[in-house]
């Protein structure tokens, strides 16, 4: 065999997103793009902002010497304090530079803090639906997915959480703004969260500490006037994984970080490890010049506008043809139930319509379907119709 049984194991279970990625390649060589109507892929379409192009040339323009060499692995000491002042702020707490890992995207963000924090069967509880790449993240360093269900509105479900904590759980991990449901998680539920942990860290059967780790790529991808809550005010022992890509419109750039909890227990050997981890993952430092540009940018995004006008265009189109979804209040993914329990077979019935959208089970929430909203206008309004028609057949 030509590669690993563990990876070929993996590649036989190939990512829905990518699968329905590459049939709406397929589709557009067949019928042409504009004939497809493709859904499967949260790669942001609305363009960076200016001030990013601006920055961008003037960084490059005023590159000298050491601008492209090897830095400390957490990254420019000006940079981490730059994000550290704008993350206090957001979060409420004093964070400082050490705090602050720069990474090569939220992904890398995640791979680093496991990497630090996972001794081989150590679990992690991850409530669902959930991110198809988790399971990945956590398995490539030794530890064990353990994934729980939410509420009926995808909101946490602390009874759930709760009854999955055991001796050898390690940590939580959560996402807020949700992929694939863009649900939000409230502050009085991470707060009732991070009182179960603390509780349960301290019980005899534990007796060590249950990291919190937040995935908050979409944080700033918020309507209707939502909030995201402060991670580090409901939990002391807790880390921040995120990036600039979806807020930015820059996910091809892989620039990101990892913060630590100023409040944790043991900061500074979390700090040691995430610095270490960095460096041997093969990682080394996020890219220089991506972190000059960022580091002029705490704040920045895009017009968020632009994703909530999808958002209702979409919700509304499709509340008409009789679909049942929660409306997201962050992020830029739809996920609506399927009128069948099969919601690959479901899925199969759009893509009759040249509809391309990606089955819940992918992300472990069956009987549902996740449609990435990141699409032009027209791609949506010509897409209704279809929609449409394929839900009259089950009505």
């Amino acid at each position: 065999m030509a590669v690993a049984q563990k990876i070929s194991a993996i590649m036989s279970q190939a990512s829905w997103i990518r699968k329905m990625f590459e049939e709406g390649a397929r589709l557009k060589a067949r019928h042409g793009a504009d004939k497809v109507f493709d859904f499967s892929l949260g790669n942001p379409n609305v363009a960076p902002p200016e001030k990013f192009h601006e920055t961008l040339r003037d960084a490059v323009s005023s590159c000298g010497l050491g601008d492209h060499c090897y830095m400390p692995q957490t990254g420019f000491p000006q940079v981490c304090d730059a994000v550290a002042a704008y993350l206090s702020q957001e979060q409420g707490v004093t964070a400082e530079c050490g705090d602050i890992v720069m990474t090569c995207g939220a992904a890398g963000a995640l791979n680093v803090i496991f990497k630090a924090l996972l001794d081989p069967g150590d679990e992690v509880i991850v409530p669902t639906p959930c991110f198809v790449e988790y399971r990945f993240y956590v398995d490539n360093h030794g530890g064990v997915i353990r994934m729980v269900p939410t509420r009926g509105d995808f909101s946490l479900d602390l009874k759930a959480v709760e009854a999955a904590i055991n001796p050898k759980t390690k940590a939580v991990l959560i996402n807020s703004p949700n992929n694939p449901t863009g649900q939000i998680y409230s502050a009085e539920s991470l707060k009732q969260l991070g009182t179960l942990l603390s509780a349960k860290s301290r019980e005899g059967e534990v007796n060590r500490i249950i990291y919190l780790i937040s995935d908050e790529p979409y944080r700033k991808i918020v309507f209707d006037g939502h909030q995201v809550p402060s991670i580090f005010q409901a939990y002391n022992d807790s880390l921040i994984a995120t990036s600039y890509s979806k807020d930015l419109s820059i996910p091809g750039e892989r620039i990101g970080f990892a913060a630590v909890n100023p409040a944790a227990a043991f900061k500074m050997d979390i700090r040691a490890g995430l610095t270490l981890a960095n460096r041997i993952l093969g990682f080394v430092n996020a890219p220089a010049l991506m972190q000059r540009v960022i580091a002029c940018l705490q704040g920045a995004s895009v017009d968020m506008n632009e994703y909530k006008r999808k958002r209702d265009l979409l919700c509304d189109g499709l509340a008409q043809a009789g679909y049942e979804f929660v409306r997201p209040p962050g992020a830029f993914y739809l996920f609506p139930k399927t009128p069948i329990a099969d919601d690959v077979a479901f899925v199969r019935e759009l893509q009759q319509e040249l509809i391309l959208t990606v089955p819940g089970s992918g992300f472990a929430g069956p009987g549902h379907f996740r449609i990435a909203f990141c699409v032009e206008d027209r791609t949506i309004i010509n897409a209704l119709p279809g929609f449409g028609r394929v839900m009259a057949k089950y009505r």
